[in-house]
């Protein structure tokens, strides 16, 4: 296959998403109950805005992307934090013609599967392209691209020491708020807030207030999601975490469904949100120029826009790293 039949191949498969069965939906949710069938559509979605010929031609356009080339074994380990989070890291494998070895999560292994299959079906060829592997001991590959937290990247770093490699630690986001926000840009920062409960790297867990901000507007636009508490798991993150702080005298605002916690910390724990004033916006820029490495995106006026956090375009690579480029 050339670069513009994979393409092809692609675009044809976001086509082929629309037809997933409920009843996949519910078996993902049942072995991971935070991946609610609503959250999966909001994955699913989003991938298929995301593989249309002209998101995937403008994405591939600047890179000299050979063909008959000999293929790359790349093995893939997989997050499992929210669904299809390693689907970026495949698509970039194959849609360069390597080959694609994946160790998936086993909070994610009813959907990706799946889809794999429907990726066959519309071109056989990619039979040949893709594997799933369970022990990596022993095996060899040419590059490895791997997601996990902190202690897990130290394992992969020495495991994996003599490879070519991408490996992605922690990060968090954060946004930032000047005090001149409509009540539009609000709302759609509750999505950067809570889609996912959070569970997403892109997902904000700190918010940077001007001195003084009145933080019920913050309150009014939240209160749209105040149903998420009536997921269980959720719920229980909430309660454990409100008894904890509140044991320890830690001052804290909530409303029901959120805890709102002033912290210096950009890393907050799930079902609260880290908030901090300043006076300066240089005061937040020299944060996030000392946490760069810690940050995945900031979502601001002038940079993400609100409600874009969980909407990256296939050319907004995890940690900053090109993975294109890193297979090329």
């Amino acid at each position: 296959m050339n670069l513009e039949e994979r393409i092809g191949v692609f675009s044809k498969l976001a086509a082929a998403m629309e037809t997933i069965p409920e009843q996949l939906f519910f078996q993902a949710e049942s072995q991971n109950p935070w991946f609610t069938v609503e959250n999966q559509k909001q994955a699913i979605k989003s991938w298929i805005n995301q593989l249309s010929n002209e998101n995937l031609n403008a994405w591939l356009k600047p890179y000299q992307i050979k063909e008959n080339i000999q293929s790359q074994n790349v093995l893939i380990i997989m997050a499992g934090n929210i669904p299809l989070v390693g689907f970026h890291d495949l698509l970039s494998v194959l849609i360069t013609g390597n080959k694609a070895v994946i160790k998936m999560s086993s909070n994610d292994s009813v959907l990706l599967p799946y889809i794999i299959d429907m990726l066959v079906k519309i071109e056989s060829r990619f039979a040949d392209f893709v594997g799933f592997i369970e022990d990596v001991k022993g095996k060899k590959f040419d590059a490895i691209i791997a997601t996990g937290s902190n202690q897990s990247a130290k394992y992969f770093e020495y495991y994996f020491q003599d490879l070519k490699k991408i490996i992605r630690k922690n990060r968090n986001s954060l946004a930032v708020l000047d005090g001149s926000e409509s009540k539009s840009d609000l709302s759609n920062l509750t999505k950067d807030v809570f889609s996912y409960f959070g569970l997403g790297c892109r997902n904000v867990s700190k918010v940077f207030l001007p001195k003084n901000y009145d933080l019920d507007l913050l309150f009014d636009a939240f209160f749209s999601f105040k149903d998420i508490i009536e997921y269980k798991k959720y719920a229980n993150n909430y309660d454990y975490h409100k008894s904890i702080f509140l044991m320890g005298s830690h001052q804290l605002i909530e409303n029901g469904f959120l805890l709102l916690k002033e912290d210096v910390s950009l890393k907050s724990p799930l079902a609260m949100l880290h908030y901090e004033y300043y006076e300066d916006l240089s005061q937040v820029e020299k944060y996030i120029e000392e946490n760069e490495e810690k940050i995945q995106c900031v979502i601001s006026k002038d940079k993400i826009p609100f409600g874009q956090a969980q909407a990256p375009h296939l050319w907004d690579y995890a940690d900053g790293v090109d993975t294109i480029a890193f297979l090329l």
